[in-house]
């Protein structure tokens, strides 16, 4: 649920500063880790390919990329670290899919999917403390 707060910042022209909860930014960013993870899955596995239609999840990933990118909007540092994780992980993934995968690249994707696992397993445990209270 997301308020909106009316003192914005000097010069700020952009509207009214919406403030979102804890809950909806943490449950964000994991539906956010969980797209990325299942684009580096598709890389992989054949059988991820075949289970989620691509259009479908590029649908999926994209609104949830906007949606963060909107909720990090107050916060330039954290919103870039987030922009260039999404870059990294959705360039290795067109590499991938398009030139295959050798031991360096499948190297690369474990490495990128390691770290997607555990902030999405943090921030799972975090979103359940959160909706706990």
């Amino acid at each position: 649920m997301a308020l909106v707060a009316h003192d914005k910042k000097e010069g700020d022209m952009s509207g009214p500063l919406v403030v979102h909860s804890h809950v909806e930014i943490t449950d964000t960013l994991v539906r956010l880790y969980v797209f990325l993870a299942q684009t580096l899955d598709r890389c992989l596995n054949e059988a991820a390919r075949r289970t989620y239609p691509e259009q479908e999840l590029q649908l999926h990933l994209a609104s949830t990329r906007a949606e963060m990118m909107e909720i990090l909007s107050v916060n330039r540092v954290v919103k870039e670290k987030v922009e260039q994780e999404c870059h990294r992980v959705l360039t290795l993934s067109v590499a991938c899919l398009s030139n295959g995968v050798d031991t360096a690249r499948m190297d690369e994707v474990n490495a990128e999917r390691a770290v997607l696992k555990n902030k999405t397993m943090a921030l799972s445990d975090l979103l359940a403390v959160f909706r706990a209270s």
